[in-house]
């Protein structure tokens, strides 16, 4: 999805100049939520994490915009980070009355680096209802080391982390390739949900890649829903769960948090709801 609504690119002002171990230090990270909703139960079902700096001076800084150079040391700290702060929020949004199966990007190397499996185990939340957590990946990375992410999996699944594919189809890979990977999730990507509803090539895709992950047992995810005929052709089609600017945008921990307070009173939904109130579509799940 685009954060153009967060930051104006187009600003004559020179970007920051602001470094991932910088605004770790000075605490400038804030965890920013994107809700995920079940297309079949028509509710709520859990909301993709992702990190960004909010500048003290100039509010949310787009990624890519302000760091003058990454290293893996300042990579992995930063999924760390951004591991502990999303195990800790679940418990936040449980106090909501909401059950959230909560996601997070963690690139594959990183996995390799980081004890990923005892940082859950010591930092997981100790509620009985904790669904357990997603780690999204995306295929390009699977497909560099699937030996390793096959590996990772199978380790983390035991603790209740499983691993989502992001971005399906961008990276071209073979399905046999993924034969033997233990995901939980296929997370389509958005280039291909966008304009499925009238480009036939691109509903090919998506079905076929639905197909797959049904095949496999796993779930399949409509990334960057933008527009009502495409949200109703991934129902159609039988997708799982959907994400997207058409759903609801990024929002800050605390916006969404807010979301989740207005809507603590539970009421049936409709597919009408979900596809005519974009602000607003969302439900407790049970």
């Amino acid at each position: 999805m685009s954060d153009s609504e967060h930051n104006d690119s187009s600003s004559a002002e020179p970007l920051p100049q602001v470094s991932i171990a910088e605004a770790l230090r000075d605490g400038w990270f804030k965890s920013w939520y994107q809700p995920k909703i079940d297309l079949k139960r028509k509710c709520l079902a859990g909301a993709e994490a992702v990190m960004r700096i909010h500048h003290p001076e100039l509010g949310p800084l787009l990624p890519g915009a302000f760091v003058p150079e990454i290293d893996e040391d300042s990579v992995t700290k930063l999924a760390e980070h951004a591991l502990l702060a999303t195990l800790s929020d679940w418990t936040m949004f449980e106090q909501a009355s909401f059950n959230l199966h909560l996601a997070v990007n963690v690139p594959v190397r990183v996995l390799l680096k980081l004890p990923v499996e005892q940082l859950v185990k010591e930092q997981r939340p100790k509620s009985d209802r904790w669904p357990g957590l997603i780690l999204e990946v995306t295929e390009d990375q699977i497909v560099r080391d699937l030996a390793a992410a096959k590996e990772i999996a199978a380790q983390l699944r035991a603790g209740k982390v499983t691993i989502a594919i992001d971005n399906f189809g961008a990276g071209y890979s073979s399905f046999s390739s993924l034969r033997d990977l233990p995901f939980a999730e296929l997370k389509l990507a958005g280039d291909f949900v966008k304009g499925c509803a009238v480009d036939a090539t691109n509903a090919a895709i998506c079905q076929t890649a639905l197909d797959l992950a049904h095949r496999f047992g796993s779930f399949a995810v409509a990334d960057g829903v933008e527009s009502v005929a495409d949200l109703q052709a991934m129902m159609v089609m039988g997708c799982d769960f959907a994400q997207g600017s058409l759903i609801a945008p990024l929002l800050p921990r605390e916006e969404f948090l807010n979301l989740l307070q207005q809507r603590n009173a539970p009421r049936p939904a409709t597919p009408a709801d979900l596809i005519q109130s974009a602000t607003n579509p969302v439900d407790r799940v049970a």
